[in-house]
């Protein structure tokens, strides 16, 4: 139903108000628009707070996962978000990716190339720059450890096949997967990727200690060295 925005929601029908749609119907009966009503607990003179939030919504194409990309500055700029409901956003979209990762964990073995994104989407889909990760496996592809190697900018980062390989000794692995992630949202691999799989997997096979995959994150996607039959 579509209403006046000028109409607050406390006088539309019990059954088409957030809170209580929650309480009669159950949280999956809301939209993203009614649940980030909530969060938001009011709108504005002239615009309720579903409007708002609908407002908000449609700048970020309706994805999710773009508006988990924003800052509190930019979030600020929309007329009705001041620093507390920003806050506010930005903190349940962080529970919401915390929660995947989690999700993610709890399965502990990994089997092809979704678990490993699934693994790292908490911290790479969303990141502003770029960062590079390695997930180390026991023999049983069971996970033992994924630990951040470096960060860099929006362009780059610098990973050492040293540090790396000290790292999966030190914890026993018997084997890596690498993980990076491409702000633009761009999946494609670089020349520099493919050098630096390369390089690594060379290196694995002396130590026999094998690189298995290498993803490469960009929002909602990846690109799966494995899956492309590149290492």
């Amino acid at each position: 139903m579509t209403y006046d925005t000028r109409i607050p929601i406390k006088q539309w029908s019990e059954d088409d108000r957030p809170r209580e749609k929650l309480l009669l119907k159950g949280k999956s009966a809301l939209s993203n628009a009614e649940l980030i009503a909530l969060l938001l607990g009011s709108g504005t003179k002239h615009e309720s707070a579903v409007d708002l939030a609908k407002r908000i919504l449609d700048q970020n194409g309706h994805n999710l996962a773009e508006l988990s990309r924003l800052q509190l500055n930019d979030l600020q700029k929309f007329r009705g978000i001041g620093l507390a409901k920003g806050v506010t956003i930005i903190a349940a979209l962080e529970l919401g990716n915390r929660k995947r990762n989690q999700d993610a964990l709890v399965k502990e073995k990994v089997a092809g190339s979704r678990d490993v994104f699934e693994l790292f989407h908490g911290e790479l889909a969303d990141a502003q720059y770029e960062s590079f990760w390695v997930l180390l496996l026991n023999r049983a592809n069971r996970v033992i450890r994924k630990i951040n190697i470096s960060e860099g900018g929006i362009s780059g980062t610098v990973a050492d096949p040293k540090k790396i390989y000290k790292i999966a000794l030190d914890h026993n692995a018997s084997s890596i997967i690498l993980c990076h992630n491409h702000p633009s949202g761009n999946i494609q691999p670089s020349e520099a990727d493919i050098r630096l799989t390369r390089k690594l997997k060379e290196a694995g096979l002396l130590l026999d200690l094998p690189v298995l995959d290498h993803l490469i994150i960009g929002g909602e996607a990846y690109f799966s060295f494995a899956d492309e039959g590149m290492i």
